[in-house]
């Protein structure tokens, strides 16, 4: 088996299964050269990634989360300063700590009600045309919508900073050189006027209390608050964006389970959601370092190694997961990783799933018959799984 989890062209059509199977029964925890770097452990088992996920003592999330190394690629180096993905407890905790309020499973509720108001905005707007690129006209926006909501910031502007982060999440061979960095510059930019604007006028939003808290007796400042901003936009789009277009298409593909699903949509979607998040699992990898020797999977690691964990692969794991590579939307043990594990976890997930409730129940309540009017085309990434366009054709109900 070629096993290449780096270039693009392996996840042109959707996360390379074949290799990740061949990859899980022969060689779980697999050696994997780098032609820019040192290489990488590729972490497939459900049970290794769940163990590497929640061992920060021994597997650290600096420098990087990923695979690049910092200095390797212009524009992802930012000096002393980290992402809050990037760093560990108890420094990861106390910048959690900061935002955790804002997405907890009380917190998300509260917002229910207009984050259906906007699914139906959502669908207001496309549903008698017939058609229309299901990515950027239905599954971007509620995402967009709701971080520039939280952030204080106009709705329009959440939907041109998504386009921002499709450019940072595209492998850059599949980019104009530095275009990365510029998307990241273009992101910097805009959120140096927030910073402006907010301090002018604070309010109560997510940016305003950002820049207003403190972490060990001091104020953010504003490269923190950049970063902070960075990861807010960056973050809060992917998984449900990506699972609602790759969801549908999938759907779309297996028409029986569309119609057993929308029989009865508000009591099968809970678990119908869970296992798309499964099948979909938008982030492909994380990585992680090692601080000290290990062993993994019987494998020898050493200090310094990265360990790259691969969710999709994991929640495809027949040690884990009965017909894995059936979509069964009635699947009742659902141990998917598709949010991460550990401290990591993702902590937007219960606003995502909401977000992902509403848009599903507007979609597949309000429309029909659908169908693909052109291919589809994916995101050229090695690290975020999901159609870049897919342009469809429906039916209103």
């Amino acid at each position: 088996m070629d096993i290449d989890l780096l270039s693009p062209t392996s996840f042109a059509a959707g996360q390379p299964h074949d290799q990740f199977a061949w990859l899980r029964e022969h060689d779980p925890v697999h050696w994997h050269e780098e032609p820019n770097g040192k290489g990488f452990w590729a972490v497939t088992r459900h049970a290794d990634v769940w163990a590497v996920d929640r061992d920060f003592a021994t597997y650290s999330s600096g420098p990087t989360i990923m695979i690049a190394d910092p200095l390797a690629e212009s524009g992802t180096a930012f000096g002393p300063y980290k992402m809050m993905l990037m760093m560990d407890p108890p420094e990861h905790t106390a910048f959690r700590k900061l935002i955790r309020s804002e997405f907890t499973q009380p917190a998300a509720h509260l917002r229910e009600g207009r984050i259906q108001a906007l699914a139906r905005q959502i669908v207001d707007a496309v549903i008698d045309k017939g058609e229309c690129d299901f990515v950027a006209e239905v599954a971007g926006e509620m995402p967009s919508f709701v971080i520039a909501e939280l952030m204080g910031l106009p709705l329009d502007d959440g939907r041109e900073l998504y386009k921002l982060t499709e450019t940072i999440h595209t492998a850059p061979e599949a980019l104009p050189p530095g275009a990365g960095g510029q998307a990241v510059a273009k992101m910097f930019e805009y959120a140096t006027g927030v910073i402006a604007e907010k301090r002018a006028r604070p309010a109560d939003d997510l940016a305003s209390k950002l820049l207003a808290c403190e972490v060990d007796g001091r104020r953010l400042d504003d490269t923190e608050f950049l970063l902070f901003f960075l990861l807010l936009v960056d973050a809060g789009g992917d998984t449900t964006r990506n699972l609602l277009s790759g969801g549908l298409l999938a759907l779309m593909e297996k028409p029986e389970l569309f119609g057993w699903l929308t029989d009865d949509l508000d009591a099968r979607l809970p678990a119908a959601r869970e296992e798309l998040l499964r099948w979909t699992s938008p982030v492909i990898y994380m990585r992680r370092t090692a601080r000290r020797d290990a062993v993994l999977g019987g494998k020898q690691i050493r200090e310094g190694d990265k360990v790259v964990m691969y969710f999709g692969s994991a929640n495809r794991d027949p040690e884990t997961f009965e017909r894995p590579d059936s979509l069964s939307l009635a699947r009742a043990e659902n141990a998917h990783i598709a949010f991460g594990t550990g401290p990591h976890g993702c902590l937007g997930q219960h606003l995502a799933r909401i977000e992902i409730d509403a848009m599903l129940k507007e979609v597949l309540g309000r429309m029909t018959a659908f169908e693909l009017a052109a291919p589809t085309e994916w995101l050229p990434s090695n690290f975020i799984s999901g159609p870049k366009a897919m342009p469809v054709r429906f039916r209103k109900k």
